[in-house]
């Protein structure tokens, strides 16, 4: 009689085996049954499929690994696959009498299988409400009274459960995601061009931009003053936070003066006679910008020139440095490229891990290496491609054509593969002018539809699996 292995040496074996192999050991015998529903085994399956994932950032609730392995493959494919109805299921949500500036997601972006899971956004309209949607309900969570003015713009805090808008006139309040209620506000001199969540280690702030070109930084929730500082006088600014919240870009487009960068910290706690640490990047006529996701501190810069005619797309490091009057910051180039002059000026940009850049040209996708190799473009949409949504699994963009678009990332290549995989549709031209906004989480993907009568509706795409 052959000698068996233990349970010991059956779990080292099955550890070099995928997922598909463990459920076909599952059927041998009983032992082998019991070997391949080890806990360890599939924990490791899970962080080796997912490797951007941490154990602690996976949220299991009731769940084995071994059910939340099976449910999210089961996302992803779904989420590849697209079938109406089979795949998803879309709903129309409508309430706002205005047009829809903004969404967000107020829910955490959790991969969760449990039942517990829930899709939530927040918009705000030009008919003075910020509102809370329930996107697998398709349902109103909350509105909040008309405020004095339209309100144009709005940032989440997932974690805290905290909405920001801001109105046309300057007024920033605060709201409950989980009942709508007003907890602070504070009133600009002029109204905002930026506003930017940053969940800093020493504590959530909100960053604005005002019309004026004075960055503003506040503390969240009670909006308390922390600092002003000048960026660019009487020129409209936008803002973006580093994927570290150590930094702060601050944009003038197609302006003479040079982007600059600020250290978050120094932003904290500034007084009269101290000045924020800070640096202005050699670069002019500066007209997009984005951080590189998967490092700290990696800026994408596109702007012209020296002569201001070719468009360049620069790449730097940015690192603080301890020196004796307090903190330096060191600004290395890694890269750049010339577009070519047959491309239409880009509206959108965006990043993904540390070398893939998406650029949006009219109707057109175009994705290139950090060094400008091209590695793919898609034209899918019949018009203007109006916004992008960018993470780790998925691109999707949205047109004025009335569909989403969305692809999936293949990332076995030596630089991640896009694939174009399914397109979904708005309603009738007849009623609507397009899609304006795209945002996306785990679960589901939303899209603001204009309507031609000068209102937004929302429409949901929720994507269900089985429950482990």
């Amino acid at each position: 009689m052959e000698p068996r292995l233990g349970l010991h040496e059956l779990v080292h074996v099955f550890s070099f085996l995928e997922a598909r192999d463990l459920l076909c050991a599952a059927q041998v015998d009983k032992v082998w049954n019991e070997v391949s529903r080890t806990k360890e085994l599939w924990r490791q399956l899970c962080l080796r499929r997912w490797s951007s994932c941490k154990d602690s950032q996976i949220t299991l609730g009731t769940q084995t690994w071994k059910q939340y392995y099976l449910c999210r493959s089961e996302l992803e494919f779904r989420m590849e696959s697209g079938r109406p109805e089979k795949d998803f299921v879309c709903k129309v949500i409508a309430g706002h009498k205005g047009e829809i500036g903004e969404v967000a997601y107020i829910s955490t972006n959790e991969y969760r299988f449990d039942g517990q899971a829930k899709s939530v956004v927040c918009t705000v309209s030009s008919d003075g409400t910020v509102r809370a949607w329930d996107l697998h309900e398709g349902t109103e969570i909350w509105s909040s009274p008309p405020q004095p003015a339209a309100l144009v713009n709005l940032v989440a805090y997932p974690r805290l459960q905290l909405v920001v808008t801001v109105d046309e006139r300057g007024l920033i309040k605060v709201w409950e995601a989980e009942n709508g209620w007003e907890s602070a506000s504070f009133c600009l001199p002029t109204h905002s061009s930026a506003l930017e969540a940053c969940d800093h280690t020493e504590g959530p702030v909100l960053l604005v931009a005002c019309a004026d070109g004075v960055l503003y930084t506040l503390t969240v929730p009670r909006l308390q003053l922390l600092s002003r500082v000048s960026v660019s006088p009487n020129l409209p600014t936008s803002l973006l936070c580093s994927p570290d919240r150590q930094w702060v870009f601050a944009l003038t487009q197609n302006s003479d003066l040079g982007p600059k960068v600020f250290h978050t910290r120094s932003l904290l706690c500034l007084s009269d006679d101290v000045r924020p640490v800070s640096t202005t990047l050699p670069i002019w006529l500066t007209s997009r910008a984005c951080w590189a996701p998967s490092e700290a501190a990696r800026l994408v810069v596109m702007h012209r020139n020296d002569n201001g005619i070719q468009l360049v797309v620069t790449t730097c490091e940015l690192r603080a440095k301890k020196s004796r009057d307090g903190v330096d910051i060191l600004v290395q180039q890694i890269a750049s490229f010339v577009l070519s002059d047959t491309m239409m000026p880009p509206h959108l940009m965006k990043g993904h891990s540390s070398q893939v850049i998406l650029l949006v040209s009219g109707s057109e996708l175009v994705l290139f290496t950090i060094h400008g190799l091209q590695l793919a473009a898609f034209q899918d949409h019949q018009k203007p491609i109006t916004s992008m949504w960018v993470d780790q699994s998925r691109v999707i963009t949205s047109s004025f054509d009335l569909s989403l678009r969305v692809y999936m990332w293949n990332k076995d290549n030596t630089f991640p593969v896009l694939k174009s995989c399914y397109l979904l549709l708005g309603g009738s031209h007849r009623w609507a002018s397009g899609f304006t906004h795209v945002e996306s989480d785990s679960m589901s993907i939303v899209g603001v539809e204009a309507r031609s009568v000068g209102t937004s509706i929302l429409r949901s795409y929720y994507f269900q699996v089985q429950q482990g």
